[in-house]
């Protein structure tokens, strides 16, 4: 199912999913609005909804909870509550053939990538203006989360679900061993790459920095904070051409290129997977990585510390890659309105931290973070107060455009080649524009 406890899927495999539902997309688009219901709203009306959460195990056990605690506040309100698909991958799949049937659900986890798909469904409501109230907090929540949930940049589809973030990741035993002093929020790009090479002894199967080279969405991601931070953009103003072939991306590009070809200080992770594997067993000095890393570090017994992004002249800005409660319309006033309520409630920091926090996710908002709860979590897994912190730095989002998983794939398989010594990076960012801007007017494969 979706989350081992404590894990988060890798941007790889999210975007391989939605990549193979593609063909699904044509059932996401020009649907007519289904159901019909009351037109009236009448709060005191017996309602049910219908909840597909995405999780499973403890994820699950802990929703499900909720939804009983909210339908003893509201004895009128029935929450129908269910994983939704066998896994969260599956979950669009199942709403794209829901929407074609009618059986679609009231409010559904959905992977920020699929925000704009989604959208363009013509099946979701618009809460623009009921997340306008102060009371709403809607502000709390970071400003990656925030647009995730407003793809087109004026309807609101739901309410920010989980946010993660990369933060720098460094290995304390390597440090100590080869006498370097920890990195700091401080440091620039330039400290990261003089430490990489300090860290790296290839007679010791050592290597300073681990990166992805698997073409997969954990290339591409990693690669994004590098541009923004030099300036660049990932797409035009409009969202409708890339941006990401520009003087920006090709500095940030050479800046891996140099680590990886001249220093060969990074170990290029074709699998996605074992550069953590490789840290947590002391053979990769730093990794840029989440929340879902630091689990599994503990369980490995690494020593580890954690730091913001390095900086381009101060600036540390991080990738964030949200997910969301996406709110569906059944044309029923009741439904529609319950079905706001109940996410807002949810989503309220009370709640957050009996499921985010408790679940070992970041918190929602940043008024969480002294809490009680988010402060035993940080005690278990430390550095996780670190990477709430960072959230302040994840000022873009992650596109949403309904043609990012083929521009994804494009770049993630140019820098690829770069950073294998296969090509260099302006023509190569050219050259991954050229079909990026196909996957974006929807002619890609």
């Amino acid at each position: 199912m979706t989350r081992d406890p404590h894990h988060r899927h890798s941007p790889g495999r999210i975007a391989a999913a939605a990549l193979a539902v593609g063909a699904l997309a044509a059932g996401l688009t020009g649907c007519a609005g289904g159901g019909g219901g009351s037109s009236t709203l009448d709060t005191k009306a017996d309602t049910t909804i219908t909840w597909w959460t995405g999780q499973a195990d403890q994820a699950e056990t802990i929703l499900e909870g909720l939804a009983k605690q909210y339908e003893q506040l509201h004895p009128n309100v029935t929450i129908d509550v269910s994983s939704g698909a066998p896994s969260t991958e599956d979950l669009l799949a199942k709403l794209s053939a829901g929407f074609a049937g009618g059986t679609y659900p009231d409010v559904s986890y959905a992977f920020g990538s699929w925000a704009s798909q989604l959208e363009q469904s013509g099946r979701t409501l618009d809460i623009t203006d009921q997340v306008s109230d102060p009371a709403v907090d809607w502000k709390g929540f970071t400003a990656a989360a925030r647009a995730t949930a407003q793809p087109d940049g004026t309807k609101t589809i739901g309410f920010p679900a989980v946010v993660d973030n990369l933060s720098l990741i460094y290995n304390k035993t390597l440090f100590d061993a080869a006498g370097l002093s920890y990195p700091t929020n401080d440091w620039t790009w330039d400290d990261f790459r003089s430490a990489a090479k300090k860290l790296t002894d290839q007679a010791k199967g050592q290597y300073g920095y681990g990166y992805s080279v698997s073409g997969s969405e954990e290339t591409t991601w990693q690669f994004w904070p590098h541009l923004w931070q030099d300036g660049g953009e990932a797409l035009s103003s409009d969202g409708k051409q890339a941006a990401f072939d520009s003087a920006a991306g090709t500095k940030a590009l050479t800046f891996l290129q140099q680590m990886a070809v001249d220093d060969k200080s990074v170990y290029l992770d074709q699998t996605d997977t074992k550069f953590g594997q490789l840290f947590a067993g002391d053979k990769i000095g730093m990794i840029t990585s989440g929340p879902w890393q630091l689990y599994d570090l503990k369980t490995a017994g690494t020593k580890y510390g954690v730091t913001y992004l390095p900086g381009t002249d101060g600036d540390h800005q991080t990738v964030s890659g949200p997910d969301v409660w996406a709110l569906f319309d059944h044309k029923d006033a009741n439904r529609a309105h319950w079905s706001y309520e109940f996410i807002k409630w949810l989503t309220d920091p009370k709640q957050d931290l009996a499921w985010n926090v408790k679940y070992g996710n970041l918190p929602l908002r940043e008024s969480e973070v002294d809490s009680p709860e988010f402060q035993a979590q940080v005690k278990a897994l430390p550095g996780l107060e670190v990477m709430a912190a960072n959230s302040a730095n994840a000022k873009h989002a992650r596109p949403t455009v309904p043609g990012y998983n083929g521009l994804s794939e494009a770049v993630g398989d140019q820098i690829s080649r770069v950073l294998q010594g296969q090509g260099e990076p302006e023509p190569a960012l050219k050259a991954a524009a050229q079909k990026a801007d196909q996957a974006l007017s929807g002619n890609g494969p």
